[in-house]
């Protein structure tokens, strides 16, 4: 691939639901903090040209220091988050102007991407407006209101969505610059494109791309790194 790949990795939320008193992308996941996880996988890639990591205002002195202590030279920039996911998205993606051809938005929560999963997606982005990773549902899933099912959804047809989502960044940056103009918020970086009437594919992805959310959930991330570390010997 010969396009600037930029990738946007946005660690600046609240983690409300991992527990008072912590700072999540900071926190440990084995020796590592969690955030350093995703972003090596990034910096060892040679389609990716930069990393632009988007951290709270307060966390960006400590991320200064602990992305030089890991030697993440891709990462010339940290940019401040903002109010909703959304908000933190946009301004890496301001941040990337100029630089990026294409856009590869992957959430600092997400510590088991591998570089097989990103070039899969990278390679299907020729023809589409936004590819992203994701994995067929395994339970029975339902509708309900008030308590009350009101049916039971076809699950051969509906995915789990994750991160990485790839773009071309013109087609992002519009949708974005949209979706701002009109106040328009989702938690999903192709819902923007889809609400355009872009053409998004589906990758499959892992069911070990978790999404660090709650403290039970590094237990887990744990368990599947030292899995992985056996099996490659």
């Amino acid at each position: 691939m010969k396009e600037n790949v930029v990738a946007i990795v946005p660690s600046a939320g609240l983690g409300k639901r991992f527990g008072p008193g912590t700072n999540k992308p900071f926190y440990p996941l084995l020796d590592k903090p969690l955030i350093v996880w995703a972003l090596e996988v990034f910096e060892k890639m040679g389609e990716i040209v930069e990393v632009v990591p988007v951290l709270k205002e307060a966390d960006m002195e400590a991320g200064v220091e602990i992305f030089e202590q890991y030697n993440l030279s891709k990462i010339r920039r940290i940019v401040p988050g903002g109010r909703e996911r959304q908000d933190s998205v946009y301004n890496g993606l301001k941040a990337a102007k100029g630089k990026a051809d294409i856009v590869l938005i992957h959430d600092g929560a997400r510590p088991l991407i591998d570089q097989g999963t990103v070039r899969d997606a990278l390679s299907c982005i020729p023809g589409f407006d936004g590819v992203v990773v994701g994995v067929p549902v395994k339970d029975t899933i339902k509708e309900v209101k008030d308590g009350v099912v009101r049916k039971t959804l076809k699950r051969e047809a509906i995915w789990a969505v994750q991160t990485p989502q790839i773009f071309f960044y013109s087609s992002i940056m519009k949708a974005y610059q949209k979706a701002m103009e009109e106040g328009f918020y989702s938690t999903d970086d192709s819902a923007l494109i889809e609400r355009g009437g872009g053409k998004v594919k589906m990758v499959v992805g892992s069911y070990s791309n978790l999404k660090i959310t709650t403290p039970e959930d590094i237990t887990i991330a744990a368990f599947l790194l030292k899995e992985r570390t056996s099996a490659r010997g």
